[in-house]
């Protein structure tokens, strides 16, 4: 990767990082539909006077199904789930969950990057981690909820996995802000009915709203603009990596700011969930490659 590729991995990974702290504070005072509705509408906001004044809005005609497909598995489904999964688990426990996204890519591009017993391992690894982070530390919020709580972000994390893969094949060529505005005002525009109905009915907390603000500037507008170049420069396997880094950032988040425990089944969890990432999502050798290491003169 490019330095422009390396600097947007790191902004991905610390802007994707911090949402679980901020959405644990948003849903003190706002409902989960709210949140994200709010959060795509002020990133909509933000996003279209600079893809009106690059002049690339004309790249989403003709575009709306993709476009919509992509803000469908990529927003609408990944934030409500996340959102609500959020009230009977951890913010720490949902941002080490997400990090098993890459396996999950490897998985769907296993047709065209064939799994290699490593990555097999990887495989088995990563979900192995994933049974040991729901098994040892979902204990909820003390009403029973918890193993559903961790369902809804495994089930996020499907879905950022598809968009990513999606966008890369069929959307690569459309402009990040662009896309970002489509995908945004999509989601805005669908869930829209339903934040009405469940806007808050008593008084809400600054803290609340300013996390929301938040969401929608920083890890919505900003956080996807950079996440679609990075895909554009990188692809969907190397851009998906970025949930290395995020979960760190989510449990120092947790821990510091929320005094969410962290026990010895979340890091042991979190190490094999990584280290299956890496094994699964290593390239596979081809013929020629093994031919051209095999004739490499040794000294």
């Amino acid at each position: 990767m490019n330095r422009l590729a390396w600097f947007l991995f790191v902004l991905v990974s610390f802007l994707w990082g911090i949402p679980y702290f901020l959405i644990k504070i948003s849903i003190d005072d706002l409902s989960p539909v709210f949140v994200v509705a709010g959060r795509a509408a002020i990133a909509a906001a933000v996003l279209i006077p600079v893809a009106w004044a690059r002049g690339t809005l004309g790249a989403l005609r003709g575009r709306f199904r993709v476009v919509a497909l992509i803000a469908m598995v990529h927003i609408v489904g990944p934030f409500l789930l996340i959102t609500y999964g959020e009230q009977h688990i951890t913010s720490s426990l949902t941002g080490l969950l997400i990090a098993v996204e890459p396996v999950v890519i490897a998985l769907l591009l296993s047709g065209s990057e064939p799994i290699t017993p490593i990555r097999l391992a990887g495989l088995m690894l990563g979900f192995a981690g994933v049974a040991v982070l729901v098994g040892l530390d979902v204990s909820g919020d003390g009403d029973g909820q918890g193993l559903v709580g961790a369902a809804m972000v495994l089930l996020a994390t499907v879905g950022y996995a598809v968009a990513t893969v999606v966008v890369q094949r069929r959307a690569s060529d459309i402009p990040p802000e662009s896309l970002t505005v489509g995908t945004t005002a999509i989601t805005t525009v669908v869930l829209l009915p339903f934040a009405v109905t469940a806007r808050p009915a008593g008084p809400v907390g600054a803290d609340s709203w300013a996390a929301l603000v938040v969401l929608g500037v920083f890890c919505t507008a900003v956080a996807l603009l950079s996440f679609y170049r990075l895909i554009a420069l990188a692809g969907s396997n190397r851009a998906g990596l970025v949930t290395y880094v995020n979960p760190v950032v989510a449990v120092l988040f947790g821990v510091v700011l929320l005094n969410e425990p962290v026990g010895a089944g979340t890091a042991a969890g979190f190490v094999l969930v990584v280290a299956g990432c890496w094994l699964s999502t290593r390239p596979a050798q081809t013929r020629v490659d093994r031919l051209a290491t095999a004739d490499r003169p040794t000294r």
